[in-house]
């Protein structure tokens, strides 16, 4: 089996992945989390590039590749590490930086990614993304693209309903839909890519503000979500 490289979300650390990281070692996988810390995202807050977080995903993947001798790894990318990972595989220049890493993975899951999205300064980015590598753009790539279905968007005041409403729409501009509580369906699948919607999937390792109390709470690492993807790395 390939080697992996989890990839976190936007503001997230390694550390919030350990558990995910473990659960793939006991099926088998050789899985390695790109060591990011929080304050390693607020250079690129406000929509500005996200160069160094790519940086340290290339180390990473060069890292474990000498490390394992394999010719390509697994991506898992969760959130925003979802599309981040396209930019790494496409051959573009990004900020006067090619990476064109796609020959090195075989496989990107992206695990409640927003591939798009309504919010200006995010459109720096995904605009770019989805301009350049629109869809599943490597043929030669397997994309696994995984929604969680756990709460539907309603315009109400109570702060939960309220936040998940919000980010529906400043992701897909439509706030009335389902999603994992962060990222709606529609925008966590891509076209022409293995699209797969889990039922009760939330969307962040702990639980946010938009979960109601006494959820029997599990996200997309947890250890029965992961049977439902982890087979894709095979």
């Amino acid at each position: 089996m390939r080697p992996t490289v989890i990839l976190p979300g936007y503001l997230a650390s390694a550390t919030d992945y350990l558990d995910l990281q473990q659960q793939l070692k006991v099926l088998g996988t050789d899985t390695t989390i790109v060591p990011l810390q929080r304050k390693d995202w607020f250079p690129t807050l406000g929509g500005r590039p996200i160069s160094p977080i790519l940086e340290q995903l290339d180390r990473t993947v060069h890292e474990v590749l000498g490390r394992t001798q394999a010719s390509q790894v697994n991506i898992v990318g969760h959130s925003a590490g979802g599309w981040i990972s396209r930019i790494y595989m496409g051959a573009e220049p990004y900020c006067d930086q090619v990476w064109q890493a796609q020959p090195k993975v075989h496989t990107l899951i992206s695990l409640g990614t927003p591939h798009t999205s309504q919010e200006s300064w995010t459109q720096r980015n995904l605009n770019f993304v989805n301009d350049n590598y629109p869809g599943a753009f490597h043929p030669e790539v397997q994309y696994v693209c995984v929604a969680g279905k756990a709460l539907y968007g309603q315009r109400s005041w109570r702060l939960g309903q309220w936040f998940t409403y919000s980010s529906y729409k400043v992701t897909c501009g439509e706030g009335e839909c389902w999603g994992d509580g962060v990222t709606p369906i529609m925008s966590a699948h891509l076209s022409g890519a293995l699209n797969l919607t889990i039922d009760q999937v939330w969307h962040s390792p702990h639980p946010t503000q938009a979960v109601p109390r006494n959820t029997d709470y599990q996200w997309y690492g947890s250890p029965e979500v992961i049977k439902g993807w982890s087979s894709y790395l095979a």
